[in-house]
């Protein structure tokens, strides 16, 4: 017996029977059959996957394999009863329990894995696939995805979303919590994409403050995506979880529903995210729409924001970086930044009569939000020159950098990159020299993975 199968032995497992308390709808019968069915487009196994995830919430792990070996016997069913809901575990990871009975966050998270991909499987099935063909109807999808799952709040503006990578040192970890302390003490909220490093930080340092400051409920949104969720699982302090189809309806559940962003250091994923960002405010039609941007980090990753500066200018132009603002090592400058531009946010949309939990106004073409399937041939037609306009260019980078995160962290891509070879990534000489650099650093940096040697799963033609 190996090793890994003594391992997968010795972890202690644990069945129990659920009964969701209010935090979840009444499924139909036909929501419940497209979860049970496993050949209705894999449905079930998708279940399974997310299901064990937030089970595991709190991993330090980043392959997205590592908790499906390690249970490789768990299994959920959901049933409709008359009296509602009824969720069985088979063979669970003993750790979401205690003293038999479930962690009630844990619980939560659970429940909405059920609610969103329920939602999805019905609400967005195969035959809406033409409503999802124009803008509009994306954008309505995600609106009715947030919606369903409870994430639109009516008040006043106070929600930052943060941007940051999941494998970060511990001095930068350290001051996203301060960042979040500041936040916090301002009555702002926090939304990140749910995982551990730069998405738990801010939160852990918001609790400390809201709870200084008796604020109550506070918001903890994490927003993930299925292909994503088992590499960054859901940290302990999420309190409000919401499963998006794909990394486009991601993005733009972000951009839509935050009053302003915050971007700690990162890798490839945070690159995508400021490129997707920025790609849509350079648009002549946000031109004058405010939207708060601040890149931060302590004063060693100073040089960090430097490199990003430089690629952003070289590829995008200054009136990109005119969009944002960099301040470092001055977590209370930082909150005061953005509590500032959310009262500009404010104005503006109270002016314009725009609602204050979804950001109807931003206007987002239909290149930034048609999912992009990383194949080999896809990233390598990629059109990466700089005789472009600069938010088609950034269109085309974000699909580059969405690529890399996929061959990184999706299960899909790494099969296709242990098939095939690594993506190849070609254009403008002078971009690729940059991209390489920049690529080169977040490697150097350890910024790829959690733990173990980085093998790039790219190649960079120059």
């Amino acid at each position: 017996m190996s090793n890994n199968e003594q391992r997968q032995r010795a972890l202690p497992v644990q069945n129990a029977r659920i009964f969701p308390r209010g935090e979840l709808d009444i499924l139909s019968r036909v929501e419940v059959a497209r979860l049970r069915d496993a050949s209705s487009g894999g449905m079930h196994d998708l279940l399974r996957r997310c299901a064990l995830a937030v089970l595991t919430s709190g991993s330090a792990s980043d392959d997205p394999r590592a908790a499906s070996d390690l249970y490789p016997d768990f299994d959920i069913q959901v049933t409709q009863q008359d009296r509602g809901v009824l969720i069985d575990l088979v063979n669970a990871p003993a750790q979401a329990f205690v003293d038999g009975v479930i962690i009630k966050g844990i619980a939560e998270l659970l429940y909405a894995v059920v609610r969103d991909l329920a939602y999805t499987a019905i609400e967005l099935g195969p035959e809406y696939a033409a409503e999802l063909e124009s803008s509009e109807g994306i954008t309505n999808a995600v609106f009715g995805l947030m919606r369903n799952a409870r994430g639109l709040q009516p008040g006043d503006p106070n929600l930052v979303v943060c941007w940051g990578g999941h494998s970060i040192p511990r001095d930068e970890y350290l001051y996203t919590k301060q960042v979040g302390y500041e936040l916090g003490l301002r009555g702002l909220d926090i939304c990140t994409g749910c995982g551990p490093g730069a998405m738990k930080g801010p939160m852990k340092g918001a609790t400390i403050a809201h709870a200084k400051q008796r604020k109550h409920p506070a918001r903890y949104i994490g927003i993930t995506e299925p292909g994503i969720i088992a590499a960054e699982s859901p940290n302990p302090i999420v309190n409000h979880l919401v499963i998006m189809p794909d990394i486009e309806k991601r993005l733009e559940s972000f951009v839509r529903l935050g009053h302003g962003i915050i971007v700690f250091p990162g890798g490839v994923g945070t690159a995508e995210e400021i490129l997707y960002l920025l790609g849509i405010l350079l648009r002549e039609e946000n031109k004058d729409l405010p939207f708060p941007l601040v890149l931060t980090g302590p004063a060693v990753a100073a040089p960090y924001f430097e490199q990003i500066d430089r690629f952003i200018r070289l590829t995008l132009g200054d009136a990109a970086a005119a969009r944002y603002q960099i301040i470092v090592g001055d977590p209370p400058a930082v909150a005061r930044a953005m509590a500032a531009g959310i009262k500009q946010v404010r104005e503006y949309r109270l002016h314009n009569k725009d609602s204050f939990y979804f950001n109807w106004g931003l206007h987002i073409p239909l290149e930034f939000q048609q999912p992009f399937e990383p194949t080999h041939e896809a990233m390598a037609a990629l059109d990466l020159h700089r005789n472009r306009p600069p938010h088609a260019l950034a269109a085309d980078l974000r699909r580059a950098f969405s690529g890399i995160v996929a061959g990184n962290v999706k299960e899909p891509s790494m099969r296709r990159i242990e098939q095939f070879g690594p993506f190849e990534i070609n254009g403008d000489a002078e971009l690729m020299a940059s991209l390489d650099a920049l690529l080169r650093a977040f490697v150097e940096q350890r910024r790829m993975k959690i733990a173990g040697d980085y093998k790039p799963c790219y190649r960079v033609v120059t």
